[in-house]
């Protein structure tokens, strides 16, 4: 297996998470990193890294040696064409793995009818309140939604942590230069890969991830920046978000009809349909432990959430490594100060 990783600056931890990858169960495989230039933070680590695992393949490949909107998938580009290996675990920079990963996540592509394999993450750890607040967000909204998709229309996407899936499958939608100046460049990967009609397998083991932001701006802009870029890709799916509003819509059902019988209703109905769904998944699915003491914060990520996702109808271009660009479909195009 090649393992591909586009970099762009350094990441918290980016050393623990990329020597992760440098110590799998796992009989032939190479590490391809892609990054800028050598003025990039994040070089000095990569140069660490190949020092201290001389045992592995490793290789470090500077620029992309192209021009496109979308840098991650620039770099890709140039990885998957000079991999030494037909079969591609690509990951970004903020993920961190167990031994078993490679012989784990690579078993499904055993099946013919599978095209590539991906999966969920979870926090490593949260020091700060925003952090704590993302992860209940990812585990009693973003995960749900998933599943809901999965179970209505199956799995046409995949997400950044993971994408496991071969040279000839990414050869069958044009290779990535088809998407180098597309927005939301993982999920196209999956959904281009299923309408090859291979399945996309949502493998059941989380990744561990190392939260790459501190303030609640931060947050607020990459939530923001995702939900835009859902919004032009996806405009049907989003604006059915609507229904998943269970804040807001208890909210305007006291509004209409102040009374307690109401407010013990949809407010009741409410929590306990929040906290059952958060626990199933977080603590049945993906076995995280004392999720219970951050059950009090899912409505203060609910009205957040709402509000962001109110918000993005009314952005015509988002932000991304200090560019604007417009969304025009599937394009990015730089605006024009």
């Amino acid at each position: 297996m090649s393992i591909l990783k586009p970099v762009r600056g350094l990441d918290p931890d980016a050393y623990e998470n990329f020597a992760s990858f440098c110590r799998q169960d796992y009989p032939e495989y190479e590490i391809v990193f892609c990054i800028g230039d050598t003025s990039d933070p994040a070089y000095p680590t990569l140069e660490k890294i190949v020092r201290d695992f001389p045992e592995r393949q490793i290789r470090v490949l500077i620029g992309s040696g192209r021009e496109a909107a979308n840098d991650k998938v620039a770099k890709l580009v140039r990885m998957t064409a000079e991999a030494k290996y037909h079969t591609f675990a690509i990951s970004d920079a903020d993920v961190r793995v167990r031994p078993d990963y490679l012989r784990s996540v690579v078993a499904p592509l055993s099946n013919p009818k599978v095209g590539a394999v991906t999966c969920m993450y979870i926090s490593l750890r949260d020091t700060s309140f925003t952090q704590r607040l993302q992860s209940i967000g990812m585990i009693s909204d973003f995960y749900p939604g998933i599943l809901v998709a999965r179970l209505l229309d199956g799995v046409k996407f995949a997400l950044g942590q993971t994408i496991v899936t071969t040279r000839r499958h990414i050869e069958g939608f044009g290779g990535y230069q088809t998407i180098e100046n597309s927005p939301g460049d993982d999920l196209l990967v999956g959904r281009l890969i299923e309408e090859q009609h291979f399945e996309v397998v949502l493998f059941p083991r989380p990744v561990e991830t190392v939260a790459d932001f501190q303030s609640m701006g931060d947050l607020l802009t990459k939530r923001l920046r995702w939900m835009t870029v859902m919004r032009h890709m996806r405009p049907w799916g989003h604006l059915g978000l609507i229904f998943t509003q269970g804040l807001l819509w208890s909210i305007v059902a006291v509004a209409i009809r102040p009374t307690l019988a109401t407010v013990i209703l949809y407010f009741g109905l409410y929590a306990v349909l929040r906290v059952a769904t958060t626990m199933t998944v977080g603590a049945w699915g993906l076995h995280q432990t004392n999720l219970w003491k951050q059950l009090l914060i899912i409505p203060i990520w609910d009205a957040t959430a709402s509000i962001i996702w109110l918000l993005s109808f009314t952005r015509r271009t988002i932000t991304w490594r200090k560019v604007r660009y417009w969304i025009r479909g599937r394009t990015l195009i730089p605006v024009v100060e």
